[in-house]
């Protein structure tokens, strides 16, 4: 878990905001939000993952929550 504490240092040095959470059994996320992108980076304690999401800068106007409620409800 060093690495861990050495990357939360790292973001705290250069305030940037991150969130943890734990996702499973084995994993601690860290969650970051920078301008135009969201990372998730996972911790264990063999394995580090990290998954970038990127905008393409594109936003939608309210009509699009009725397209979010049909694409992703039960």
């Amino acid at each position: 878990m060093d690495k861990l504490i050495e990357f939360l240092n790292k973001l705290e040095e250069k305030k940037i905001y991150y969130r943890l959470d734990k996702t499973n059994e084995e994993y601690i996320l860290v969650e970051v939000v920078v301008p135009g992108e969201r990372w998730e980076i996972e911790f264990s304690l063999n394995e580090i993952r990290i998954e970038k999401f990127k905008s393409d800068g594109h936003l939608f106007d309210g009509k699009e929550i009725d397209v979010l409620f049909r694409d992703f409800s039960d």
